[in-house]
């Protein structure tokens, strides 16, 4: 399994990024996605998930700024980042979970992740 995360960049606080995560292999609206980040000397962490039906979770301090979505014609998972804050700055991973999406208190697990992309970085400052 590919995953491809495009999208990363420099923006600074208050601007808006979108994420992009897409595979040449297999067809992700049949599968839970979901958003991941890190930042240096953090645990990675989950921060939206999108389910194959399409139930959508996010970590609290990303709601109301950040929109999930799937665009199946295109074979692609979106994260829509708005409103970006410095402790947005992370390395973004895309990744998959073949079972089902895995979540704690609505959050993304990665004990749940099957396959994760290569990252993509963010940088929010100014």
């Amino acid at each position: 399994v590919q995953l491809v995360e495009s999208g990363g960049g420099l923006v600074q606080p208050g601007g808006s990024l979108k994420l992009s995560c897409s595979s040449s292999r297999m067809s992700l609206g049949s599968y839970c996605i979901a958003w991941f980040r890190q930042a240096p000397g953090k645990e990675r962490e989950g921060v939206a998930g999108i389910s194959a039906v399409g139930k959508i979770y996010y970590r609290d301090s990303v709601k109301g700024r950040f929109t999930i979505s799937r665009d199946n014609a295109q074979n692609t998972v979106d994260l829509q980042m708005n409103d970006l804050r410095p402790e947005d700055t992370s390395v973004y991973y895309c990744a998959i979970d073949l079972w089902g999406c895995t979540t704690v208190d609505g959050i993304p697990q990665v004990s749940g992740v099957d396959h994760w992309g290569e990252g993509t970085l963010v940088t929010v400052s100014s």
